[in-house]
């Protein structure tokens, strides 16, 4: 059986205009997931400054301002909750989790301590979209254009701790090689090994926490994450597809789970639990 998929979006989120709750758990069903995680953008940073071609990406291009700022639209909880409800009442067979990404988790701590005070979420994913620009925020593509890749990357996973340490509302760390996405071709494959010390300081910070390390499967499992994790004490993780469209959740778990195995995880007590060591 394949794990559960901790990392999805749906509709509700900002970023994801053609998503759908119902399409994908009608494909987690078909999959044979045992649960999903409606883990929907919860993010607080202004972009200060986004790249004049979207091409490709009209959702973003329509809440750009002529200033090429960008301000992430509020999750709207309630519709979102409603839709998860009904979903559970068309899928009783799915065990379907209500979630959010917080996006910069520390920078925020307030307004997403208020947002989560009322326990209507049972998944809390943090993570790293947006590093500084001159007085402002931007997302990697836009950094990768201002300074040289290597750079990038270590500013990266130098923020990482840091986000760890200045939040304790998630327990799940998302995408640690976010920034590995858009890595520019020019600079040639993107290798974590060149960036072996900054990733096990980053992984290390989290597992002296406790928390625990997403496997993000929007690109192939990366078998020497999970070694590091492991090796820096990491004792748990979950799977994430980071679907934004219904036909990508589950995508790559089969492989994931092979390498996650290899390195002496298994399943918790429930399928839907973080696995452990």
């Amino acid at each position: 059986m394949l794990p559960a998929d901790g990392h999805v979006h749906s509709e509700w989120s900002w970023d994801a205009p053609l998503g759908s709750m119902e399409r994908t758990c009608a494909r987690a069903v078909e999959l044979g997931l045992p649960a999903i995680a409606f883990t929907e953008h919860l993010d607080h940073t202004v972009w200060s400054e986004v790249d004049d071609d979207l091409d490709g990406h009209p959702h973003l291009a329509a809440l750009r301002t002529p200033e090429l700022t960008l301000t992430p639209p509020r999750l709207d909880v309630d519709g979102y909750l409603e839709c998860v409800q009904r979903c559970r009442d068309q899928f009783p067979d799915l065990r379907i989790i209500t979630g959010v990404e917080v996006g910069e988790p520390h920078r925020h701590t307030e307004a997403v301590a208020a947002l989560l005070a009322a326990g209507q979420f049972e998944r809390v994913l943090g993570s790293l979209h947006c590093l500084p620009l001159g007085d402002g925020f931007a997302e990697p593509p836009t950094q990768f254009k201002r300074h040289p890749a290597a750079d990038v990357v270590r500013t990266y996973l130098a923020e990482i701790p840091r986000l760890v340490a200045g939040s304790d509302a998630f327990e799940v760390l998302a995408h640690i090689d976010y920034v590995g996405r858009y890595w520019p071709a020019s600079a040639g494959p993107f290798d974590p090994a060149a960036f072996e010390d900054e990733f096990r300081v980053a992984l290390r910070a989290l597992a002296d926490t406790g928390r625990v390390l997403e496997i993000n499967t929007r690109r192939p499992a990366r078998p020497e994450l999970v070694r590091w994790w492991r090796a820096e004490g990491g004792e748990a993780v979950s799977f994430g597809s980071d679907a934004h469209l219904p036909e990508w959740v589950g995508r790559g778990f089969a492989e994931a789970v092979a390498v996650v195995e290899a390195y002496g995880f298994r399943p918790g007590r429930h399928p839907y639990d973080r696995w452990i060591r």
